[in-house]
């Protein structure tokens, strides 16, 4: 199965990534067949540039971007990556955390003078 991910490259401390075209089973860091991008996240603003036709080509055959680079190409301006997107499992919809997280109150005396 063909997958689109991010391939880390770069030196200690100062990530670069690859957009790359590989196998799913294949190492993160090995072989790859085809190079489709790069994300420079040490400028500043970070740059992220992408051949868009080449990655719809490849997901129109049938290759399938990792939950990073769907998310990253749809922030960019691809809306056909959303069904791609895969919804975290722990992490609560915005209406729920503020419904279900109360507002805490101080309780004792005065925290400044230590009286309490």
């Amino acid at each position: 199965m063909l997958v689109l991910r991010l391939q880390r490259t770069g030196r200690s401390h100062v990530p670069t990534y690859r957009v790359v075209l590989t196998e799913k089973s294949w190492a993160a860091k090995g072989r790859f067949q085809e190079i489709l991008g790069h994300y420079l996240l040490d400028r500043d603003p970070p740059v992220f540039q992408v051949k868009e036709e080449r990655i719809r080509y490849w997901v129109k055959h049938g290759a399938i971007p990792s939950d990073t680079l769907a998310r990253a190409l749809q922030k960019n301006g691809m809306t056909e990556m959303g069904k791609f997107i895969c919804r975290y499992v722990k992490k609560k919809p915005k209406s729920a955390l503020e419904e279900s997280a109360p507002v805490a109150k101080p309780v004792g005396g005065d925290s400044a003078t230590g009286n309490g």
